[in-house]
């Protein structure tokens, strides 16, 4: 497991920094760590965020 940064959060799931924290702010991503100040995301999070997003029709909710 990996602990990322937001920029690297970022990186790793094709999506831009600021998209990143708008859905921090909304509750709509994936699940982050505050340690103090700093937003860290563990990997394995990140991967289960990804695994839950999975659609097989445009129609899906």
């Amino acid at each position: 497991m990996q602990i990322l940064t937001t920029r690297e959060a970022a990186s790793f799931l094709r999506l831009g920094k600021p998209t990143l924290e708008r859905f921090r702010l909304t509750g709509a991503g994936p699940v982050y760590v505050k340690l103090g100040g700093a937003v860290r995301y563990r990997s394995t999070d990140l991967d289960a965020w990804l695994e839950s997003r999975l659609t097989r029709s445009t129609s899906d909710a």
